[in-house]
C-alpha cells in the first residue's frame, strides 16, 4: 500500500506483516509448490504468535481491531511470499472467523475464533460443489433434523485448506420447498465422524495449502453449531463475499509485486546489443506499464477499503466496488506477471526465478471468490440500480448538444 497516505501506526503494522514474510522459510514456499507439504501448519501457527490473524477482528478474541485499510495493507504484505500462504490466511481468519463472530453465539466464538486466532486451529470455507460453482444456490448437500440435532450429508470440492481444517463452514439446503434465498443454513461442523477429506487435485497453481474434497456422510450437528440461525444462510453467504473477494484483491496486488521487482532488476542488469535491454522501450515500457497497473491496483483497493470503514457507502455500492476491485486487480496481476515474464524472455519460463510459479498461482485469482464473470454482472447489475434512481443536483450534459431538444430523434422503443 502506498506508504504516503499511511500513518505511523499502519506502517508499524506493515512493517510487522513484513518482518513475518521474510521469516517464512524458502523450503516451505518450495515443497508446497511440489505438493511435499499439503498443509502448512508451522505458518499458521508462527502467524499466530505474532497476532497476524484477524487483523478486523476484535481484540478480545484475539484479533487486532483495524479496519479494511489495516486488513488490505497486511494482505499486501502476507501475499509477497506466496498465494497459496495468502489464501490460507484470509480464509480462516478473515472470512470464516468473521462469520462466526457477526452470527454466531459467544460460546462458539471462544470455541473457534479464539483457538484460531493463535494458530491453534483452522477452519475452511465450504461453498463450491461438484454440480456447481458460482451457482450457489444450486447447491444439493442437504441437511435434516433429528431431534436437538441436524444430520447433514453431502459433498464440497475445491475448499481451501480442507486437508488442514478443524472446522469446515458449511451450506446445506434445510428447507427445498422455499424459495433460494431461504432454503439454505450455514453450518459449523467439526472435523468429526463421518467427516472425510481428500487431497484429490494436480492444481496448476497455489499448491500446498490443502485444497481438497470435503464428504459429509450422515454429519451429526448439534443445532449451536448453526450461524444465523436456520434458513439464513444467505446473509452469511453474502457477509462473507466482502472479505472474500477484497481480502482477494490486496493479496493479490502482494502476490505479483515480486514479479515486477524481479523483473526490473532483471532487465537493469542483463545486456544485449551493447546495452542494458531496459533501454529498449520494447522492454523497458513494458515494466513501466507494470509500474503504473501496480498503482492503479492499489488505489482501487485502498479507495474500497476506505469506503468500507467510511460506513458511509450504501451496501449496493460497496458489493459494486468490492467487484470492482475484484476483477481489476486480478486482471491487471495476470497481464502485469504475463509483461514480467515477456521482458525476462526464455529464463523467465524456467524455474531460475519463480516468475513462473507466480504466473501459475495467480491464474487462479481470476477464478476464485468468485468468478470475474460474476464480479461483471455484480457490477452491472448495482450501477445500474445505482444510476437510475440518482436525483442530484448535477449539469444535464446530455442537453448540451446542438439538437439536443430534437424529440422526433430520441426514440427508446
Amino acid at each position: 500500500m502506498f506508504d504516503f497516505i499511511m500513518t505511523d501506526d499502519q506502517i508499524k503494522l506493515r512493517d510487522e506483516a513484513r518482518e513475518f514474510t521474510k521469516w517464512v522459510p524458502r523450503e516451505m514456499i518450495l515443497d508446497m509448490d511440489a505438493d511435499k507439504i499439503q498443509f502448512p501448519h508451522e505458518y499458521l501457527k508462527e502467524c499466530g504468535n505474532r497476532n497476524l490473524l484477524g487483523i478486523r477482528l476484535p481484540k478480545k478474541y484475539g484479533g487486532r481491531g483495524f479496519g479494511w485499510v489495516e486488513d488490505s495493507i497486511v494482505a499486501e504484505e502476507i501475499g509477497v511470499a506466496s498465494y497459496s500462504l495468502a489464501c490460507l490466511w484470509g480464509v480462516g481468519a478473515d472470512i470464516v472467523c468473521e462469520a462466526i463472530i457477526k452470527y454466531g453465539s459467544e460460546e462458539l466464538c471462544n470455541e473457534i475464533v479464539v483457538p484460531l486466532l493463535k494458530g491453534d486451529v483452522y477452519a475452511a470455507e465450504c461453498l463450491t460443489e461438484p454440480r456447481g460453482g458460482s451457482d450457489f444456490f444450486g447447491a444439493t448437500t442437504k441437511a435434516r433434523k433429528d431431534g436437538s440435532d441436524w444430520i447433514i450429508s453431502g459433498q464440497k470440492r475445491f475448499i481451501v485448506g480442507a486437508e488442514g481444517a478443524d472446522w469446515f463452514m458449511v451450506y446445506a439446503v434445510t428447507d427445498p420447498s422455499a424459495p433460494p434465498h431461504k432454503r439454505m443454513t450455514c453450518f459449523m461442523i467439526p472435523r468429526t465422524k463421518g467427516v472425510d477429506t481428500k487431497y484429490i487435485y494436480g492444481l496448476m497453481g497455489v499448491r500446498g495449502g490443502g485444497a481438497g474434497r470435503l464428504i459429509l456422510d450422515e454429519v451429526r450437528v448439534p443445532e449451536r453449531y448453526i450461524l444465523n440461525g436456520v434458513n439464513n444462510g444467505f446473509e452469511v453467504f453474502m457477509t462473507n463475499m466482502i472479505p472474500e473477494r477484497l481480502g482477494t484483491a490486496a493479496m493479490t496486488v502482494g502476490s505479483v509485486r515480486p514479479a515486477v521487482e524481479i523483473a526490473t532488476k532483471y532487465t537493469s542488469r542483463r545486456k544485449a546489443f551493447g546495452t542494458q535491454i531496459m533501454n529498449f522501450q520494447a522492454v523497458g515500457f513494458k515494466v513501466a506499464d507494470c509500474a503504473m497497473k501496480m498503482d492503479a491496483m492499489r488505489a482501487m483497493a485502498y479507495t474500497t477499503s476506505l469506503a468500507i470503514d467510511s460506513g458511509k457507502v450504501d451496501a449496493g455500492r460497496c458489493r459494486r466496488m468490492v467487484s470492482q476491485a475484484k476483477k481489476f486487480i486480478t486482471e491487471g496481476a495476470w497481464e502485469v506477471v504475463n509483461n514480467c515474464m515477456q521482458v525476462m524472455g526464455g529464463i523467465g519460463y524456467t524455474n531460475v526465478f519463480p516468475i513462473e510459479r507466480i504466473l501459475r498461482d495467480i491464474r487462479l485469482s481470476m477464478i476464485w471468490v468468485g468468478t470475474n464473470e460474476i464480479m461483471q454482472y455484480i457490477i452491472q447489475t448495482e450501477w445500474y440500480k445505482e444510476f437510475l434512481k440518482k436525483k442530484e443536483d448535477v449539469r444535464d450534459v446530455e442537453a448540451d448538444a446542438a439538437a439536443a431538444f430534437e424529440p422526433d430523434e430520441k426514440i427508446y422503443e
